[in-house]
């Protein structure tokens, strides 16, 4: 930035949130494309973990784990999208400086634990499909509760220390961050700072924190499919692919955006914001229909709620 000076970030007040670079008249549309998202994420969410909650024959550790993915989804999709949809209409798109730090501090948190969730599901599924008989003593009600336990740990670690080097950085006069949300890259462009610290940081937190989720969810399925392929039977294998396609479609279908995001260059910024809305809302809002229409169980349990006696096709 051709103004950066020496103002500290003590003096940053606010920010302003640039939104899409899009005519005026779109935001409308915006706004209601984001509404109609978000009410889905909502209804869909909600219901998932109602359930869940409910239904006493899917007290399982899939389903305790899948009733917390709800709830993470719900949660970081509540942290953005209200907000985003306020700067779409509003002239002042304004965001405190303590907002925009407990903005990113809340979505880094929920992120990173359900990339540990779905880490812990599919050691989930690897249990179950690799050692059926040894099932119950491996996931445990304490193992669940446990893993749940060091997922919420390890991201309010991560967010802990991702905001505080993002915020420890001298700010410019130039206060415009270039995003829908607090975005930590799009923070840091508008510093004055040297951000060697922040991208060692960034970089210790995406191999140590990150990682090894992608890891144990790769060497689980390698051992899944070489269970499955030795099954005798085409019946049997695909019986017990079912039982992992869900969390499979999840898994794919969270890291290949975010993948997306960080593989789009800088230069092309409108792009990575659409790619963002993704993750932040084309997800949590995917999530709960792939469970529910690949699952019978979940099915069945929909069957009461509604109060319907016919069995779900």
């Amino acid at each position: 930035m051709s103004d950066k000076g020496g103002n500290n970030h003590s003096d940053v007040t606010d920010f302003i949130l640039a939104g899409f670079r899009v005519p005026p008249e779109f935001y409308i549309l915006l706004f209601l494309l984001f509404l109609l998202i978000y009410v889905m994420v909502l209804l869909g969410n909600i219901s998932m973990m109602a359930v869940i909650v409910t239904d006493s024959q899917l007290n399982t550790p899939m389903y305790f784990f899948l009733g917390n993915l709800s709830f993470i989804d719900l949660s970081y999709s509540i942290v953005i999208a209200p907000k985003a949809m306020v700067i779409f209409l509003s002239e002042k798109k304004n965001i405190s400086f303590g907002g925009c730090a407990a903005q990113l501090f809340l979505f880094t948190l929920f992120i990173v634990t359900e990339g540990f969730v779905l880490a812990a599901m599919a050691y989930d599924r690897f249990s179950a499909i690799c050692s059926p008989l040894l099932y119950s003593v491996y996931m445990s009600r304490r193992l669940c509760s446990q893993l749940m336990d060091g997922s919420y740990f390890c991201g309010w670690v991560s967010s802990t220390i991702q905001v505080s080097v993002t915020f420890s950085v001298s700010f410019c006069a130039y206060r415009v961050i270039d995003h829908f949300y607090c975005d930590s890259y799009q923070i840091e462009k508008i510093s004055c700072s040297n951000l060697f610290v922040n991208k060692m940081v960034s970089l210790s937190l995406a191999i140590f924190i990150i990682l090894p989720t992608i890891v144990v969810i790769v060497v689980s399925y390698m051992y899944i499919v070489s269970t499955v392929l030795k099954i005798p039977s085409t019946e049997g294998r695909k019986k017990a692919f079912s039982t992992c396609s869900s969390h499979l479609g999840v898994v794919s279908v969270l890291y290949g955006t975010v993948s997306f995001v960080y593989l789009i260059p800088p230069s092309n910024p409108e792009l990575r914001k659409v790619a963002s809305v993704f993750y932040i809302l084309v997800t949590p809002m995917l999530n709960p229909l792939i469970y529910s229409l690949r699952n019978k169980d979940v099915k069945q349990a929909l069957r009461k709620i509604l109060g319907n006696k016919k069995a779900l096709p």
